[in-house]
């Protein structure tokens, strides 16, 4: 089992930030991404043209709304999630680079995390907020910041934690590919497969994947943009 060694690190202060790492360098998987994905997928040039404006726009919109809530639980989690408001951890961006992914703090904090990439979620971690947010999803909202740095999309595949993601670039057939876009705050594979753990779990996961890079377009985009907001108002996050 692989341990991951870190410590509670303030980004923004102690009250706002928990950083996993405190080691965290951003790196390169490889300089020369495959591409034959890229050849074989034939997105519509406006589509392309437009997810971009359209990903700033909407995150434009859902920014007061971030602020809400983040005040909001900046004034309760004294009281139901004791930590930092905001988490933060490296994940694996678009073209295998490694970017830090911010979400509302939902679990207790740690210095030391032993979960491999194969282990199942800690939910003995998880705070009664947190268990709120993470079905709502609100835990995800943060993210909209990722998406106004450019290292995020509102739908793309779900970004893995760099440690985790390097080992499956060598190990699951197609991870690679799948990193030819930006990663999204929500995916094709995420609302069909959900949570997912385990070397097969993650093979299907890249195979849902690849399948929206070579089928993106307003219909792909609008089917999961309805069943994430069906999960958000249903609860039915993990």
């Amino acid at each position: 089992m692989t341990v991951v060694t870190g410590t509670p690190k303030p980004v923004w202060g102690n009250i706002l930030v928990f950083d996993q790492t405190n080691t965290f360098k951003p790196q390169i998987v490889t300089k020369s991404v495959d591409l034959a994905i890229k050849k074989n997928a034939s997105p519509h040039w406006f589509f392309l043209a437009c997810k971009r404006p359209f990903d700033i726009l909407f995150c434009i919109v859902l920014f007061p709304i971030f602020l809400v809530v983040a005040l909001s639980l900046l004034i309760s989690n004294p009281f139901f999630n004791k930590g930092p408001l905001f988490y933060s951890q490296p994940r694996m961006g678009k073209n295998c680079r490694a970017f830090r992914l911010f979400k509302f703090r939902s679990m207790r904090c740690t210095d030391k995390l032993s979960r491999s990439s194969n282990d199942p979620l800690e939910t003995d971690r998880i705070t009664s907020l947190g268990r709120f947010m993470r079905k709502s999803r609100i835990d995800e909202l943060p993210q909209i910041l990722n998406v106004l740095a450019g290292d995020m999309s509102l739908i793309g595949p779900r970004p893995d934690y760099f440690h985790h993601a390097r080992r499956f670039v060598q190990s699951v057939p197609g991870y690679r590919e799948r990193h030819t876009v930006r990663p999204g705050i929500s995916g094709l594979a995420q609302i069909e497969l959900g949570y997912i753990e385990g070397p097969d779990a993650t093979a299907r996961k890249v195979k849902s994947d690849l399948h929206y890079i070579r089928n993106a377009g307003f219909r792909m985009e609008m089917r999961i943009f309805w069943k994430t907001i069906l999960t958000v108002v249903l609860h039915r996050g993990v």
